[in-house]
């Protein structure tokens, strides 16, 4: 074999393999389908501003280890995540914290913002929560699920919130604190400079192919290395023998303005129903870029559709059951292992796919 390891993708997960494996004298080879290195988290800098091409990505952890990993391969600053609401003009602090419900009901002690929501969950008869409209409703009461909750989720998953889940809105932040810090965190930041910085860091002697779609010569590719790991969608390795599993995707409108600040914030969600995009992002706040231009995108959830980039994978009993049989295919591999979060059909935070792929580094016993 020409290489230890062939590495099918070059986001976050298969570059930490990469650079661990390398590190331990094993010789690798990744190929990208992209036109560049990183996957989802690549940024692109345009007039000083590093932009993030697949959306924002805002590095988060409690995990001290993790930190101190990342760290390595570059600084990061010291930006915190506060989103603000638009519902229809009116502006809200997020996550859902007393500056929350001040603006929402004027109410300026936290004994008088839980009797508000007791108040709406009492008035809605909600006793064990069945789906995610009821969920909300017993978290933050009607007024903020009907304004700030329901169009923005029924945006994003595509679906009426009575027809999901309640555990998809379980970990909703609610907060009787006058705090906007939307992660609870220890560490939290933005790499200076951006994510291409840290991937191509990772990447140093090791050899990549960009523009390369393994499935091309997929029998050419599984027989270059002794071992494989695979961190596309697992059911398309599969030829989808047992079906499709079901994603989210994404459609991006970036557009750059000639002023030096649109909104004034990173992240502004647009939570009505009737807005078609999710929240638009102004990228030169996530590292305070001086510029007298800035970037803006706009995001539209939107069905994922086969051959499109699949983003968001949707974790009901009907995936998952659907998941849990090409799992069993890849436990009895010999040679291809899966990874990431196409190929382990689950959504990760940024820490964690790093945890995942060091554990798997760990498992290899190189």
């Amino acid at each position: 074999m020409k290489y230890d390891y062939l590495i099918v993708g070059s986001g976050l997960f298969g570059s930490v393999f990469a650079y661990e494996l390398t590190k331990r004298g094993e010789k690798c080879l990744v190929i990208e389908k992209r036109g560049h290195i990183g996957g989802n988290v690549y940024t692109e800098e345009e007039y000083g501003i590093n932009v993030h091409k697949y959306g924002a990505h805002i590095f988060h952890t409690d995990n001290k280890e993790i930190w101190n990993y990342i760290n390595q391969f570059t600084d990061f600053n010291r930006y915190t995540n506060s989103p603000v609401a638009n519902y229809k003009g009116e502006l809200y602090n997020l996550p859902f914290n007393m500056n929350t419900f001040y603006q929402m009901w004027g109410v300026k002690t936290p004994e008088e913002a839980k009797a508000k929501i007791k108040e709406q969950k009492r008035e809605a008869n909600i006793e064990i929560p069945s789906n995610l409209e009821e969920q909300a409703i017993s978290l933050v009461g009607m007024d903020i699920y009907e304004k700030l909750v329901k169009g923005y989720t029924e945006k994003q998953w595509g679906r009426d919130c009575t027809d999901l889940p309640a555990f998809i809105i379980k970990r909703l932040p609610v907060r009787f604190t006058f705090d906007n810090n939307y992660f609870n965190d220890l560490y939290q930041g933005i790499p200076i400079g951006g994510y291409t910085k840290i991937i191509e860091k990772m990447l140093e002697g090791v050899e990549v192919k960009l523009n390369t779609d393994f499935f091309d010569d997929k029998e050419k590719w599984l027989g270059i290395a002794d071992k494989v790991l695979f961190t596309g969608m697992i059911d398309q390795y599969y030829d989808y023998c047992f079906g499709e599993l079901e994603y989210r995707g994404l459609d991006f409108e970036f557009e750059t303005l000639d002023m030096e600040n649109y909104q004034g914030n990173a992240i502004v969600n647009y939570t009505d129903r009737e807005t078609p995009f999710t929240r638009i992002i102004e990228h030169k706040h996530f590292e305070g870029a001086d510029s007298d231009k800035t970037v803006i995108t706009r995001e539209y959830p939107k069905a994922w559709e086969k051959g499109e980039e699949a983003y968001y994978p949707i974790n009901d009993e009907r995936n998952n059951e659907l998941f849990a049989k090409y799992n069993e295919l890849a436990d009895n591999e010999d040679k291809v292992i899966f990874g990431g979060r196409l190929g382990m059909y689950q959504y990760f935070d940024m820490w964690k796919v790093i945890e995942e792929a060091l554990k798997l580094v760990e498992s290899m016993g190189v």
